[in-house]
């Protein structure tokens, strides 16, 4: 597979995921973002390391969680600033 079909394939795979945001809450898209960096990068690191899939599902466990705390105190916010006068 070449680097232009490779490019192609991200593509396609970026525009899907964020139209799926659409309708989410803060805390899905955080999580589902969280667990998408999470991975890639739990999957570069864990190929040095020679277990690029294991490097990756701990990677998507931490950023997923990670992202769905931060996405849940965004929320929090955004609900309490509704409040303000």
């Amino acid at each position: 597979m070449n680097l232009r079909s490779l490019i192609k394939i991200a593509v396609c795979g970026i525009a899907a995921v964020s139209f799926s945001f659409t309708s989410c809450t803060p805390t899905q898209q955080g999580a589902a973002m969280g667990a998408g960096i999470g991975a890639g990068a739990g999957a570069l690191i864990g190929n040095q390391s020679g277990n690029a899939g294991e490097g990756a599902l701990v990677g998507a466990a931490v950023g997923g969680l990670s992202g769905a705390l931060i996405g849940n105190a965004q929320e929090n916010s955004n609900r309490n600033n509704n409040y303000r006068y």
